[in-house]
């Protein structure tokens, strides 16, 4: 497994991997409307977005970062394989763009869980991750 900046190469992988992740969540797989164009939505505003890929160059998970309109930094659109789970890749994930963040001034973290993912419930805490609101965590950098 290796970690890599997004590359345009692999977009309908990644996308067919979230679809995938979430339909194996048990959810109506929805497609996120920033993944279609990660340069505009991610990198022309500053922020980074990495992929996973496998030993086959296959998309296995991604990670983001985005700004709230308070200058806030919150993870965006960490999903992993379902295949893939619980081999470490989206600990990794979280750490490359915590350390990000990090190099970049930020003191904290946030993300936003969603009331149907509830793995991420469990996954952020296991992080260092606290609420501070419902449905908002936040770790310190």
């Amino acid at each position: 497994m290796k970690i890599i900046t997004f590359e345009e190469k692999y977009r309908d992988d990644m996308i067919y991997m979230v679809l995938s992740a979430k339909n194996a969540l048990g959810r109506v797989p929805r497609l996120n409307e920033d993944l279609l164009d990660i340069k505009s939505n991610y990198f022309d505003k500053g922020q980074p977005f990495w992929i996973a890929l496998d030993e086959f160059d296959r998309v296995i998970g991604c990670i983001g970062t985005k700004l709230d309109s308070e200058g806030n930094i919150f993870l965006s659109r960490l999903y992993v394989k379902f295949d893939f789970k619980r081999h470490g890749i989206g600990g990794k994930l979280l750490e490359l763009a915590e350390n990000s963040a990090r190099e970049r001034g930020y003191k904290e973290i946030h993300v936003h869980l969603g009331k149907e993912y509830l793995e991420s419930h469990i996954f952020y805490p296991k992080h260092g991750y606290v609420e501070y609101k419902e449905l908002y965590m936040k770790k310190e950098l």
